[in-house]
């Protein structure tokens, strides 16, 4: 990701994203400063499934999709993500290897956030990281119910496909 560096990302443009809701100002500050803006090319791998890693992404313009290896060894997208979106959150709770492939599909701005930027906010604002650490555990929660549908849709189609053969 060789890009021409990004124009500074301001504390505004931070409070639009729902990891950083109700964040105080000087946090939202604090992190505009401190964390890492990246601009991944359309095409661009951001990172790829089995990767180890201890970092998230935050989408602040473009378009990214997630790829997941099926059994087969073929590549299928489970999601899109845009602007306010974020990934990769897993390493930073569960440290084990990259669950997905990323790729950028447009031109893209998106942050960085690593343990080290976490344990920093932690030290300047307990109560900003724990807001964030609040908000990842609601999207995961949020994903986990959507998994569960589409679980649950799966399996009663496969149940009806069977009914209807054993007639």
């Amino acid at each position: 990701m060789s890009n021409p560096p990004p124009a500074p990302l301001t504390a505004d443009e931070l409070s639009s994203v729902g990891l950083f809701a109700a964040l105080p100002e000087s946090a939202l500050r604090h992190l505009a400063e401190t964390l890492t803006l990246l601009t991944p090319a359309p095409g661009d791998t951001v990172f790829t499934e089995g990767d180890e890693a201890r970092d998230m992404y935050v989408v602040i313009d473009g378009e990214i999709e997630v790829l997941k290896r099926s059994r087969r060894g073929s590549n299928a997208r489970v999601a899109m993500l845009g602007p306010g979106d974020w990934f990769g959150e897993m390493s930073i709770l569960d440290v084990q290897p990259r669950s997905a492939t990323v790729r950028a599909l447009a031109p893209t701005r998106m942050l960085r956030i690593n343990t080290a930027d976490l344990d920093s906010l932690y030290r300047f604002d307990l109560r900003a990281y724990s807001l964030i650490v609040l908000n990842l555990a609601r999207e995961l929660s949020r994903r986990l119910r959507v998994a569960d549908g589409i679980i649950a849709d799966f399996v009663a189609s496969v149940s009806d496909l069977y009914r209807l053969q054993d007639r």
